[in-house]
């Protein structure tokens, strides 16, 4: 995906996950894998969950308002290259499952990317209904929950 015709401004680069989403191939799959080594931070840390849920709330705002001008400074919607979405969403994700290993993170990986690509609803009703740029973070976010979700039943099956 060719980086947009603007330089590269701290929002840019905030959105493009520091440039993994000009990245020519699977830029959305390439920001999620690099969200698991800071998750992985994150775990071993331990902070509590719910210190994390304010911080994500303002992830999530802070994306979407820059997601939102960005956009419409440049006339595009849900440009591939914003891939801040799929970082947050796999945050969202540990939420369900925070003391996760390497193997549980690749796994959250694989559930992540899952539900990002299949879109169960209402990420549909995100991606294709709110033009808006917390519509582009938001469908990231339900998948993170469907994932996270799933990860945490699967756990609490299997342990």
């Amino acid at each position: 995906m060719p980086r947009p015709k603007t330089p590269l401004t701290p929002e840019i680069l905030f959105l493009s996950f520091l440039g993994i989403g000009f990245l020519p191939k699977a830029p959305g799959t390439w920001a999620s894998l690099a969200a698991v080594p800071l998750l992985y931070g994150v775990a071993v840390v331990n902070p509590p969950i719910p210190l994390l849920i304010p911080i994500l709330v303002l992830a999530v705002v802070g994306a979407g308002l820059t997601a939102q001008v960005i956009q419409k400074r440049l006339g595009l919607h849900d440009p591939g290259w914003i891939v801040i979405d799929e970082v947050i969403g796999m945050f969202v994700a540990f939420l369900f499952c925070p003391h996760a290993h390497w193997g549980g993170l690749l796994i959250l990986f694989a559930l992540f990317r899952f539900f990002d690509i299949v879109k169960v609803w209402p990420a549909t009703y995100f991606d294709r209904s709110v033009p808006h740029g917390i519509g582009t973070i938001l469908d990231d976010v339900v998948a993170g929950i469907y994932a996270g979700i799933v990860c945490f039943l699967g756990h609490s099956l299997l342990f």
